[in-house]
């Protein structure tokens, strides 16, 4: 188990982040550093955006790659947060800068999206920045500010390359990808997951390298087997995969239960759907089925006051009002008996409330053998509504044969130290074509349990984003032939990883398109990056062929040079693994794309829709076989690159900072916070 006490010295109790570098200390806590109260605006310059970056990158570095251990963090009360999550560890510390709430603010809204990379963008980021500082800081004029300072200058020129970087990845990376990645990853199946066949061997393999990076070895083999049981269930026998890994994710709230105290081996699948609340009245042990149920989005019994409503009683008229308030209650318990009463026609004996209902309406439905549960969330009541087909009454008068659910049963259940309300439902395989199923995820503590759901929830965020279609850029023959000489490159280059080869998939035939497919992966380990790396340089020397000019910088060189710090930070424990890595991946390529070529030339005619072309992710031994390393989604990492490059652009946007005496809540930092926070973060440390 790594700790924190390294580079970055510690993280305090507060969750104030201290970095000593050069000798120096630097406080990202501006409060606590006492700046002095006439500086109320302050210029960033591009060594800040630097010193930001490169102090969370020394706080993730601990646990990136697979050598990568977790991190401990403890407060003043003894409680104390363990996470290999990079998503989880930033957002777990309190900054105050505001570049690096910014970045951390990218990383969030990015690992929501395709839950993974998380560290791997702070890494591309800072990385990034280095490059872009040390090639301002050589052609400072590329920016025609002449009467600008030294620093202005430098700050303008990163600009202007990142603008750049941002243009050029929008335009040409998947293109890029498509023809130099693509051949040499392999296509996933999907097929065999909802079959009683165990999965394909690729998918098994993408899953236990992300619970790997996620878990660690211990479990990553038992929790990639209960994924792949949960997805044989919630994989729908029709449409698309994707529709379904969505599904998973709006729902997963709602889909698995935490429970604590019990080993990690215990976690498993149960049917139907669990409800996290008790019956509030007493359940009747009844074996009678089908069990009906009715949902309630509001009160059962009608109030006299709505929430912030005063009465006002006195005066002369008080007798009158005394009296129209008990023939107000009169009329309320008449309403509810006559409710209660048009449920038990329709044999309703289980009522589902969004609210707290009135003890006269918990007494009678006591009286009359209902189960009531109130309080359920709205993400089961969405859940519910979805699975049963029924939707929720908002009106109690207003019950009809079409809101009642039918359910196989319904009962108590007990997991853990808690009781729930577990229930399924009778023609939910039929008519959604799915097997519903609810996930029950074990760990002896509460922070190892929320670490778990978090991995399995981001497994399922990954897999939308690797088999999610990514938008097509057609290339036609003038795009790969032509060269635009100007202040950036826009032609894809002739000999490409792939040889000649890879522009002649695209340059004979016209109309075709090249995409990055759903479900490609490709090896583990820095693949994704050697081979974009080296597309990239030899993208960077057709165009310097047409360009000549020294005020011209390929940003495509920029790029390459970065993605080789993922790579080397993976092999940062023997230097000598990256050199052997690099060269046999290279190696296995250029073999490859002979293969490659071959077929290129003696496919005749544009391919047939449904086939695949020759630079394509493969389902042969045409893909690279480094299995060994594990395997991850081309699709995610190309989402990446995109993200970090632009948050690379919005935090090089910033030049100056105005400070204010009093603490700004703005509306995004709030929603920020409050998706962030765990139940473990309740009881926080009061500030002095």
């Amino acid at each position: 188990m790594a700790t924190i006490y390294s580079e970055i010295s510690f993280i305090n109790q507060r969750g104030s982040l201290v970095s000593r570098q050069q000798g120096k200390l630097s406080c990202w806590n501006t409060r606590k550093c006492n700046a002095p109260q006439s500086l109320e605006m302050e210029r960033l310059h591009l060594d800040h955006v630097l010193q930001s970056v490169s102090a969370l990158e020394s706080i993730i570095l601990r646990s990136f790659g697979p050598e990568g251990g977790q991190v401990l963090f403890t407060r003043d009360t003894g409680r104390v947060m363990l996470s290999r999550s990079g998503e989880r560890i930033l957002t777990a510390l309190h900054l105050e800068h505001p570049l690096a709430r910014m970045v951390v603010e990218c990383v969030w809204k990015h690992s929501t999206m395709t839950g993974d990379g998380s560290k791997t963008f702070v890494l591309l980021l800072a990385s990034l920045l280095r490059m872009i500082r040390a090639t301002a800081a050589k052609e400072p004029h590329i920016s025609r500010l002449h009467n600008s300072t030294a620093a202005a200058a430098e700050a303008a020129t990163a600009r202007h390359l990142a603008d750049r970087l941002l243009e050029f990845a929008l335009t040409e990376l998947d293109a890029l990808i498509a023809l130099n990645v693509l051949p040499h990853g392999s296509y996933v199946s999907l097929d065999d997951i909802t079959a009683k066949t165990p999965p394909d061997p690729s998918f098994q393999t993408l899953l236990l390298s992300f619970f790997h990076t996620r878990l660690g070895n211990v479990h990553c083999e038992f929790f990639r087997d209960l994924m792949c049981e949960l997805l044989s269930r919630w994989l729908g026998k029709t449409g698309q995969p994707s529709s379904s890994f969505r599904f998973i994710d709006n729902n997963f709230p709602a889909l698995h239960t935490q429970v604590s105290g019990l080993p990690a081996g215990s976690s498993r699948l149960i049917e139907g759907q669990v409800i996290h609340r008790d019956f509030a009245t007493p359940w009747p042990q009844q074996d009678r089925r089908p069990v009906k149920a009715v949902v309630f989005s509001g009160y059962l019994q009608p109030r006299l006051l709505a929430a912030g409503d005063v009465l006002e009683l006195g005066g002369e008229e008080s007798v009158t009002e005394d009296a129209s308030v008990v023939h107000f209650s009169s009329w309320t318990e008449r309403s509810l008996e006559s409710v209660i009463a048009t449920l038990q026609s329709f044999g309703v004996s289980v009522l589902l409330c969004a609210l707290k209902q009135s003890s006269a309406a918990l007494a009678l439905a006591a009286q009359a053998g209902m189960g009531l549960v109130e309080c359920v969330s709205d993400e089961e009541m969405s859940l519910f509504a979805q699975l049963s087909g029924v939707t929720p009454v908002p009106d109690s008068w207003a019950v009809h044969p079409e809101h009642i659910a039918t359910l196989t049963f319904c009962k108590p259940l007990i997991l853990g130290a808690h009781r729930y309300v577990h229930l399924d439902f009778q023609d939910a395989e039929e008519r959604l074509k799915v097997k519903p199923c609810s996930l029950v995820i074990c760990a002896p503590g509460e922070g190892q349990t929320d670490q778990y759901a978090r991995a399995f929830q981001a497994a399922i965020r990954m897999l939308l984003t690797a088999w999610e279609p990514v938008d097509k850029t057609e290339i036609s023959t003038l795009d790969v032939k032509e060269t635009f000489i100007s202040d950036k490159c826009t032609s894809l280059p002739t000999d490409a990883i792939s040889g000649e080869s890879a522009c002649t998939s695209c340059s004979m035939h016209p109309h075709q398109k090249c995409v990055i497919e759903p479900g490609c992966v490709i090896p583990a380990g820095g693949t994704f990056e050697f081979l974009l790396h080296h597309a990239l340089h030899q993208y960077d020397r057709s165009c310097s062929v047409y360009v000549s000019t020294s005020a011209f910088v390929p940003v495509s060189h920029i790029l390459a040079n970065a993605l080789l710090s993922v790579p080397r930070q993976i092999y940062s424990h023997n230097r000598k693994r990256f050199l052997q890595a690099q060269t046999r991946v290279m190696a296995l390529a250029h073999q490859q794309s002979h293969i490659l070529g071959a077929r290129l030339r003696q496919t005749d005619g544009p391919p047939e829709d449904g086939k695949q072309s020759a630079r394509s992710c493969r389902k042969d031994s045409a893909a690279l076989t480094l299995l060994d390393l594990g395997l991850e989604s081309v699709s995610c990492k190309y989402h990446l690159v995109l993200a970090v490059l632009q948050c690379l652009t919005s935090l090089l946007r910033v030049n100056k900072v105005l400070r204010t005496h009093t603490v700004l809540h703005t509306t995004s930092h709030k929603l920020l916070s409050a998706r962030l926070e765990s139940p473990e973060d309740e009881d926080k440390d009061e500030s002095p």
